[in-house]
């Protein structure tokens, strides 16, 4: 094509797609953030202005020409603006992070309670106060597992308390490139996990008017569970307070394998339904008064109203992402409504995505957003699609309302399937039957009783409407248990490599946003890397940042060293490889060996020796003598070297020329991190990948904190 062709080319494409281009504009948005995740180092003033730089060329790209190269200038400004959005969060939150293990006293101010993976309770603190640590050193948030039973304190929000506890700094990857729970922390203003086994003392007691609407939200949650005994209580006290403490790890985990996870979460779902159902039933009472009806705007009213109850609900329950988001969703669609404009539409989904990415953008990273947004943008593609078709008109109400459930279950499924999948490395193959079963009655029965039980609280009569909830609350959890046990209720699914999610979610919002015939050329994309995935090789051998455990994989799947230690570790590798099999099964299979005081595997062209604990040191040294790779949970320093093994060299992991062996200790793990040796391109020849040299050097990242410490 010629150059003077060009112009009129893209003004040709503008033309098709007038009216359809908003939607495009969270997308580069997101694109923009995305790259920033994306980036290995921190873009510095250079990088920053480098996207001030292509941005303001965008911009006056798009007034210079708004026809042809407008969009494409529009799309180039939004992607440097999320750039910056992106980063100017990351310096916004940031807060001194523990860069040592601590063990003593921990006292600071109640400001969270939920459950551990592990279901032991822990507690949230800010106004931290750790002995002898500086006060600018000190993180502005921990979080601390209590282990063992504590009946005589009930934490309670605003409360200070101390014990005598274990921090250490967020721990990194599981293995290169897994989930970045540093990351994560960091945008919670998270600087030290950790747990305690000796007594929670009260420090002292909640001072009046703090913390009102957490104290308010953990208050109706114990009366909710004083009301609603049991797992129904608690499930109920997650649904309408966002208080999960109550919930064991059983049923949780039935929901999660039954697909119904999703109703525990104040998200989407139930911010739709509490407001829908705010916004009909006022509207219904407002048009039984002939003179409101006929004289007011009582749409607009009904409108109000539930906007006001949505922003209640998002303060009550804590005012987490998903809820924070999901609001934002529902209010971008009431608003509509107060200007007249159609409330469902894709361009309320793209102005709600783009008010969620400018206030939070590293949600962008999180499956809430991800499964969220797809479903939703699904849904609407799809019944928009459907609004007028002739074939539906004569059906009756009820056949509309069945057809409705079936097919919003279905696409919103198979939208945030890939998603799932990616995340949580398993599909719910009952999980359409589950929501079928499910969602009707938490839109029919348990949304609608809660709002009768917050209009009869006043009189002390919330109980009736308890009692109607209770049944519905056991029928969904009982739901959840029965499918989970069927028989091949989820398949296990191995983790995506880094990208092929972004091109399945790009190639679908081709599908859904682009006007004309092009648009099936999305489908290219996701099916591609949907075929690419079945065949994704995992790391040949990962190593825990620890040094306590050690995953080789065999023709049985991955076998560990050790059955018990690094348990959340080993439970990662095992679901990233697709593996139903738990620790002490993969610790079972053929390979590891008893050797000494460690063990060790020999492989065809790798033999490789894992020593745990500090009497594993003594062998290290003769360890090296007959093995290519020693693996130790303890520094080197103490070790006995062999005759010409030099010193140890931690930053490189190994010894220096002259070692028989590499040598990857404490020393060298804590400084990069988990550890894999993956295949260089397809062949034989193996590559170290360190979580660290993954992870890059972010402001999240130790790497970056050793930087700016020297």
């Amino acid at each position: 094509m010629r150059t003077g062709q060009i112009l009129p080319a893209l003004n040709a494409v503008q033309q098709g797609q007038r009216g359809a281009l908003m939607p495009w504009a969270p997308v580069a948005l997101a694109l923009g953030v995305g790259t920033y995740f994306a980036l290995p180092v921190e873009p510095g003033l250079a990088g920053y202005g480098l996207a001030l730089g292509s941005g303001a060329g965008g911009l006056a790209l798009y007034l210079w020409r708004r026809e042809g190269l407008g969009p494409l200038g529009l799309a180039l400004f939004l992607m440097a603006a999320g750039v910056a959005v992106a980063g100017a969060r990351a310096h916004l939150v940031a807060g001194p992070v523990l860069d040592f293990r601590y063990y003593g006293v921990i006292e600071g101010r109640v400001v969270g309670i939920d459950r551990s993976a592990s279901d032991a309770l822990r507690l949230t603190l800010d106004q931290v106060r750790l002995d002898d640590v500086r006060p600018e050193r000190v993180p502005t948030r921990v979080r601390v597992s209590l282990h063992g039973a504590q009946p005589w304190l009930a934490p309670a929000p605003g409360m200070r308390v101390m014990m005598t506890g274990h921090l250490s700094p967020p721990s990194g990857p599981a293995e290169p490139g897994g989930f970045d729970f540093q990351r994560h922390a960091w945008f919670l203003s998270l600087g030290a996990v950790g747990y305690t086994r000796s007594p929670v003392l009260l420090a002292e007691a909640r001072a009046p008017g703090a913390a009102p609407l957490f104290h308010l939200r953990m208050q109706l949650s114990q009366a909710i569970r004083a009301e609603i005994p049991g797992q129904p209580g608690a499930f109920a006290a997650a649904v309408l307070t966002g208080d999960r403490s109550g919930l064991e790890a059983g049923p949780v985990e039935a929901m999660r394998a039954a697909n119904i996870a999703h109703l525990l979460a104040i998200s989407g779902l139930h911010m739709g339904l509490l407001t829908g159902f705010v916004y009909a039933a006022l509207r219904t009472v407002l048009a039984l008064i002939p003179a409101l009806a006929l004289r007011y705007p009582i749409r607009k009213w009904a409108a109000v109203a539930a906007l006001g109850a949505g922003a209640f609900y998002l303060a009550l329950s804590g005012g987490n992402v998903a809820t924070e988001r999901a609001f934002i969703q529902v209010g971008v669609m009431f608003v509509a409504v107060l200007l007249d404009r159609r409330a469902v539409t894709l361009r309320s989904v793209a102005i709600a995505a783009l008010i969620v990415l400018v206030h939070r953008p590293e949600t962008l990273m999180s499956p809430g957003f991800q499964m969220s947004f797809a479903a939703t943008t699904a849904l609407v593609a799809v019944f928009n699609g459907l609004r007028g078709q002739a074939w539906m008109l004569a059906w009756p109400r009820w056949a509309k309302w069945g057809f409705a459930l079936v097919v919003s279950s279905a696409v919103a499924g198979a939208a945030t399937a890939p998603f799932a999948a990616a995340h949580f490395n398993r599909i719910a193959v009952y999980g359409l039957l589950a929501n079928l079963l499910t969602v009707p009655v938490m839109g029919s029965v348990v949304i609608p009783t809660a709002v009768l039980a917050a209009l009869l609280w006043p009189l002390g009569a919330s109980a009736v409407a308890f009692a109607v909830m209770e049944p519905a609350l056991a029928w969904i959890l009982g739901v959840a248990d029965r499918v989970a046990a069927l028989p091949g209720a989820t398949t296990p699914v191995v983790t995506p490599p880094a990208g092929w999610l972004a091109a399945i979610a790009l190639g679908g919002l081709v599908v859904i946003l682009w006007q004309g015939r092009l648009r099936w050329l999305g489908a290219v994309p996701v099916l591609l890397a949907m075929l690419l995935w079945t065949e994704a090789e995992r790391p040949r051998v990962l190593i825990s940042d620890s040094g306590g455990l050690v995953g080789v994989m065999t023709g049985q799947g991955r076998a560990l060293s050790r059955p018990r230690g690094d348990g959340f570790v080993a439970r990662i590798w095992l679901e990233n490889d697709g593996d139903l099999a738990d620790q002490a099964r993969a610790a079972d299979r053929a390979g590891w060996r008893d050797d000494g005081r460690g063990r060790s595997i020999e492989l065809p062209d790798l033999r490789i020796w894992h020593g745990a604990g500090r009497r594993a040191l003594a062998e290290a040294g003769a360890a090296c003598l007959s093995h290519d790779l020693v693996i130790l949970s303890e520094p080197l320093a103490n070790a006995d070297l062999p005759v010409g093994a030099g010193a140890p060299d931690a930053e490189a992991g190994l010894r220096n020329a002259q070692a028989p062996c590499r040598v990857m200790d404490r020393a060298f793990l804590d400084t990069n991190g988990a550890v894999a040796l993956v295949r260089a391109g397809g062949t034989a020849e193996v590559t170290v990948v360190t979580s660290r040299d993954w992870q890059g050097d972010r402001l999240w990242s130790p790497r970056h904190r050793r930087a700016r410490a020297q």
